[in-house]
């Protein structure tokens, strides 16, 4: 039908909007969702390590490594935190949460690093890593890792809801743009069907109702139909 084709641009349009609000949404949930959750476990860890620094200094000044394992012990059952290590001022490391013992990695990197750090330990996995100095710097440095798998994951629980909300959102969109332009094409099919009919010179029983609809397709209708009987008027006098 003449009508449909003449909205298939508009349908396309209405679609893509609805598509390119759905995926800026949606990409704008994920950062947002993503940088504020990653934001909140570092400051997390950076706050265990700075508890763990300040409990552990009457811990490594009475020389007590049991006390000082223990201590790590408890925070690693903290959800997100994986690993934690404890080195002296020299670099030489005093406690450590690692099984069966320490990576590579972390043995050959810099043990006076207080930055996040972003390290992937062989099977272990990608982790995030915070520290803090023991007595600024002089008694030592805690070092706290957090895992990015466990972070990714929140976030993907975070965002899921919402995308199901922009999803729902794009389907009923999706066949409220159709309603929508039907509402649309359907007058306009009536009106194309009222002016055929009237070129033929046949009269229809929807003729009353069109021509009594205050919008532009009465306003057509009106003028095919005073065309049509000028026509016949000429007609008739011929």
């Amino acid at each position: 039908m003449k009508i449909k084709k003449l909205f298939q641009k508009t349908r396309f349009g209405i679609f893509a909007l609805f598509g390119m609000i759905s995926l800026s949404t949606s990409a704008l949930c994920i950062y947002t969702v993503d940088t504020h959750l990653s934001e909140e476990y570092e400051n997390n860890s950076k706050n265990i390590a700075k508890t763990i620094a300040d409990s552990s200094v009457d811990i490594l000044l009475n020389r007590d490594l049991a006390a000082l394992q223990s201590l790590i012990d408890q925070f690693v059952e903290i959800q997100s935190i994986k690993y934690i290590y404890i080195t002296d001022e020299s670099g030489e490391f005093l406690a450590h949460t690692f099984v069966p013992g320490i990576p590579e990695v972390i043995r050959t990197d810099d043990p006076f690093k207080t930055e996040a750090i972003e390290r992937n330990l062989p099977g272990m996995g990608d982790f995030v890593e915070v520290g803090s100095p023991i007595l600024a710097g002089i008694a030592g440095t805690v070092h706290v890792g957090m895992d990015t798998g466990l972070i990714a994951l929140k976030i993907q629980r975070a965002i899921g809801r919402q995308v199901y909300l922009i999803c729902i959102i794009l389907v009923v969109g999706f066949f409220a743009a159709i309603w929508l332009v039907n509402l649309a094409a359907n007058p306009l099919g009536d009106l194309l069907a009222y002016a055929v009919g009237r070129a033929r010179g046949e009269d229809g029983a929807s003729d009353d109702k069109l021509l009594s609809r205050d919008d532009e397709v009465g306003h057509l209708a009106n003028l095919f139909f005073y065309v049509s009987e000028g026509k016949k008027s000429e007609q008739s006098d011929t």
